[in-house]
Parts: C-alpha cells; sequence; structure tokens
C-alpha cells in the first residue's frame, strides 16, 4: 500500500529538479547567446579601427613646400661694377657659364683676368659663382633641410682641399640665412694662389663663391684681407638675385615636382670649372707670365673632375687657378 505513495513521492521529486533545471538551461543559452553577440560586435569594432589605421597609415607624409621655385641666371647674379673690381681684366665680363641640364635647380659661372705687367709679373684671379636649389620631398625632407645639408657638405669639403695650407674658417653675418668663409693657400710649382670659398644658405638655395688670386713670374702676392672682402660682397649680391629672381610667384610646385638626390645635387656647377680653363688659356698670349697661369688653371681644373655627385667638391673647382 506504500509503494504507490513513494512512487508519487519520487515522480515529483524528479519533475521538481527537471523544473529547476529549465531555467539554469535558459540563463546559460542565453548567456551564451549575448556573448557570442558581443563577440561579433567586438570583431566589427576592431575591423572599424583596423581599416582607419590603414587608412590612415596610406596617407603620405606632407613636408613645407620649398620658398624657392627657380634660380637667376648665374653669369648675371653680379653686376658689371662688380665684376670690374673682382676680375678686372677679364676679356669677356659676361663670363662663361657652366654645362647644366635644369638651370632651374643648378647653374654656375665662371671668369678670369691676367693683368700682365711684363717684366714684373702678372696678377691673376679666377672667380666662378655657383647656384644649386632644393626642392622638397616627402622622402628626403624639405628644400631648406637638404639645403642645410648641402652648406655643410660644402664647407667641409673647402676645409679638405687635398695641399691647402693655412687653412681658417670664418662665419659671416649679414649674407643669406647661413655663410661662411673658408680660405686657404695653395701653391703650384713656384705660385702661390690665394684662394677665398663663400658657401651660402638662402632658404632652399645654397650659393658658392670661388675666387682667388695669386701674382706671377715675381709680382706679389695680392693682399688676402681685400681678396676676402671682394669674395663675401659677391657672395651678398648673389644670393640677393636669388631672391629677387623670386618675388612674385617663385613658389616651388610642391613635393610632387621634387627631383631625386642625386639629380639635384649632381654637378652643381663643377663644370664650370671646364669654363675656367678655357678662359684661363686665351688670357695667356705670348708672355711667360700668361702661360703660367693658363698651366695653373688647367692643372687644377683636372682636380674638379673628381668632385662628387653633387658637384660642390670645394676642392677640385677652387684649386683650379
Amino acid at each position: 500500500m506504500h509503494r504507490p505513495a513513494q512512487r508519487k513521492r519520487q515522480l515529483r521529486s524528479r519533475l521538481l529538479v527537471c523544473a529547476a533545471a529549465v531555467p539554469v538551461i535558459l540563463v546559460a543559452s542565453g548567456c551564451s547567446s549575448d556573448s557570442d553577440s558581443g563577440s561579433d560586435e567586438a570583431k566589427k569594432d576592431s575591423g572599424a579601427k583596423a581599416s582607419a589605421s590603414a587608412k590612415g597609415g596610406d596617407k603620405a607624409p606632407t613636408v613645407e613646400k620649398a620658398a624657392y621655385g627657380k634660380l637667376p641666371e648665374p653669369c648675371e647674379v653680379l653686376s658689371e661694377k662688380s665684376l670690374a673690381d673682382l676680375v678686372p681684366k677679364a676679356k669677356d665680363k659676361t663670363g662663361k657659364a657652366g654645362t647644366s641640364n635644369d638651370m632651374a635647380v643648378r647653374g654656375s659661372c665662371s671668369w678670369d683676368s691676367l693683368e700682365n705687367n711684363g717684366v714684373d709679373g702678372s696678377q691673376f684671379r679666377w672667380l666662378r659663382v655657383s647656384l644649386l636649389r632644393f626642392d622638397s620631398d616627402a622622402s628626403l625632407g624639405s628644400g631648406a633641410k637638404r639645403a642645410q645639408e648641402n652648406f655643410a657638405k660644402q664647407v667641409a669639403d673647402a676645409r679638405a682641399t687635398k695641399d691647402a695650407k693655412s687653412v681658417k674658417e670664418e662665419p659671416l653675418q649679414g649674407i643669406g640665412d647661413q655663410a661662411t668663409l673658408v680660405r686657404y693657400d695653395l701653391k703650384k710649382d713656384k705660385d702661390t694662389f690665394k684662394q677665398q670659398t663663400v658657401v651660402t644658405r638662402v632658404e632652399n638655395a645654397v650659393v658658392t663663391v670661388d675666387y682667388n688670386g695669386a701674382g706671377l713670374a715675381g709680382e706679389k702676392a695680392p693682399d688676402v684681407g681685400a681678396l676676402s672682402k671682394a669674395a663675401e660682397k659677391a657672395a651678398k649680391e648673389a644670393a640677393a638675385s636669388v631672391v629677387s629672381a623670386n618675388k612674385g610667384g617663385g613658389k616651388a610646385a610642391g613635393p610632387s615636382s621634387a627631383p631625386k638626390a642625386d639629380e639635384s645635387e649632381k654637378d652643381g656647377g663643377a663644370k664650370g670649372d671646364d669654363a675656367g680653363k678655357d678662359e684661363a688659356k686665351k688670357d695667356g698670349g705670348d708672355k711667360k707670365s700668361g702661360d703660367s697661369a693658363s698651366d695653373e688653371a688647367q692643372a687644377d681644373g683636372a682636380k674638379s673632375d673628381g668632385a662628387k655627385s653633387d658637384g660642390s667638391k670645394s676642392g677640385g673647382s677652387r684649386t683650379k687657378s
């Protein structure tokens, strides 16, 4: 008689256990569903962020536009009066332009003068103005930064000129944004040439003035102080010409038009050395002192062929006298 009652109690207990288990399953199922939904949302959010990040990374870095987009004609940066002071006996005051495949990026011009005093000897002068301009480039930096690097290199090259004696370096004020004078003596055969090199940076352009003089065939050496002042004056005038050439819309087009580094720095007017050699040969005449000047210029000009790709190697170009 007790068995039916006992079975009822066991069945009731089992129903209660099953009833209690249902909410647990439902809760667990609900949590699992919420978790999967949250995971999907997280994935979407993460993907969106990754996509945004990728798009941001594709954006090219910007650089400041170069201040100057062109250069003046190298043979016209100095006035007739200045040339008369620097190279008083030059046969061609218009100068001889160096070879350049892009005058907006690089150019040079040279002059030489031989004042023949007969048996008393001769006074020789050689002058060259070299211009370099650097565009801004996203991978290489702004035009001004690239010009600063080239400026420092040219100064270092001038100091390191082979066989140079009594090398002195002096920072200059009031010429462009940066200017440095490097001067030294260079002896060739029996003659000593007094070299003055003024390197100037104005914004994204570098102007280099090479000026040297010598007393040949017994003539006394020129005054170094006078040569230095003349070179500084020429550098200031040439830098001002760069500024004037860019007035009224001389801005560069921007990074997209920037040439490669080796294109901007190649030559640097180094090919203008050939002009110096040719002019020096013409000035020789029949006088022994004139021949001596030509020989010096020709021998030193060969060194410029070993100039580095930026063409601003001071040693070769500056020892040609």
